[in-house]
């Protein structure tokens, strides 16, 4: 697809293209006066590097407007960088559903798709689900597989820098699931394998409540709590990816479970039924006692799990989303929590993204991946290496 790599002629032209790639798919259909200006470069090597970009067909000559056509002599040359070259996906896999977007290489989604799923398909029958889900948004979008260039995945776990989920208790059979290797077969583009609360992240800072934020907080509330950060603009995973796992500090001392926390009988919730957790949040919002006070047992052990984090890491912001409905009753005892604790406590907000976070924030993985490939000069923040 015109990848512009250590093979091309030197490192200037390199940058050359990346940095006239850069301004064709920021600019509306600009000219060669108009590349030459925003670039800084000479017009020669403008006209240069715009050539090979269209031999590679990643930059094609757009028609004259109306009202040039009308103006004496010929009218100016007008290029456009060519999304439609290339395109992407952005696949959640969670408990109780598995949703796509696909978009072209500037990142405009272009179509959606979803199928529900039960918590306790097997990975087998889940992996079946993504297949569907992908064969039916490729379908109505109109859009070949073999058009594809990069596929990037929000699961829940912690996930090896190959795909591997080495621990995943969210979805049975997952602890151990070769994800990126099963789901690379499906594909022939790389395939990128994320934590679902780090991908969400990932969308807040690009399309969400983050994008005037470089250290932010990302918590996926739950069940099974997680969270995903970046510092200094850049997604942190920790050594072994495992950072964030704010789920498991019941383990340091507070042995009662979300699921027991819950529960407003004598029976704990099963712990993959985020469907009961709504259910809850909603019989509390109508005024049911026990319901209340288990919300309430919830949002007070979420909320001293998120300032351990916030306490560790610093934010200028904290943003609060997951499935479960009924988030909005988080915010207040987080803020109250935090400026308890922190000299200068950061801002807190819900999630803009809603449901669609997770998929965002894999096809914003996916878009790197390719950037990455495209302008080769410099690495991208959340690129897994």
């Amino acid at each position: 697809m015109g990848r512009l790599t250590g093979g091309d002629p030197s490192l200037l032209r390199r940058i050359n293209s990346a940095v006239v790639l850069h301004a064709l798919r920021g600019a509306d259909c600009p000219t060669f006066t108009d590349l030459t200006r925003i670039t800084g470069l000479s017009r020669p090597t403008v006209e240069g590097v715009v050539e090979g970009l269209m031999e590679i067909g990643l930059v094609v000559e757009s028609a004259p407007g109306e009202g040039e056509t009308r103006r004496q002599g010929r009218p100016a040359r007008r290029f456009r960088f060519r999304a439609e070259a290339g395109h992407l996906l952005g696949i959640e896999i969670g408990p109780h559903r598995v949703a796509a977007l696909l978009s072209g290489l500037d990142g405009r989604i272009i179509g959606a798709s979803s199928r529900d799923a039960t918590a306790t398909a097997s990975a087998d029958e889940r992996l079946d689900r993504v297949r569907v889900v992908v064969a039916d948004v490729l379908r109505r979008a109109g859009v070949a597989r073999s058009s594809l260039r990069a596929v990037g995945i929000g699961s829940p776990g912690i996930v090896e820098a190959d795909g591997t989920v080495r621990l995943g208790t969210a979805l049975p059979g997952w602890t151990g699931l070769a994800l990126g290797e099963r789901l690379r077969r499906s594909f022939r583009c790389p395939v990128l394998v994320e934590n679902d609360a780090n991908a969400a992240a990932v969308a807040e800072h690009w399309k969400g409540a983050a994008t005037d934020s470089d250290n932010v907080v990302f918590v996926l509330a739950g069940l099974s709590p997680g969270a995903g950060s970046l510092i200094g603009g850049r997604l942190h995973r920790g050594f072994h990816g495992a950072a964030g796992e704010i789920g498991a500090l019941h383990l340091l001392g507070r042995e009662v479970t979300p699921e027991k926390l819950l529960s407003t009988t004598d029976e704990p919730l099963h712990p993959l039924d985020e469907r009961a957790v709504a259910r809850v949040f909603a019989l509390a919002k109508q005024g049911d006692v026990e319901a209340r006070q288990a919300m309430e047992r919830f949002i007070q052990r979420l909320v001293h799990d998120v300032a351990a984090l916030v306490l560790a890491l610093d934010p200028e912001l904290v943003v609060v989303g997951g499935w479960a409905a009924g988030l909005d009753g988080v915010l207040d005892p987080l803020r109250d929590e935090l400026s308890r604790y922190c000299l200068r406590p950061p801002r807190v907000t819900l999630s803009l993204l809603g449901e669609a976070a997770v998929a965002t924030g894999a096809l914003r993985l996916a878009l790197d991946h390719v950037e990455e490939q495209l302008f080769a000069v410099d690495g991208t923040v959340t690129a897994r290496r």
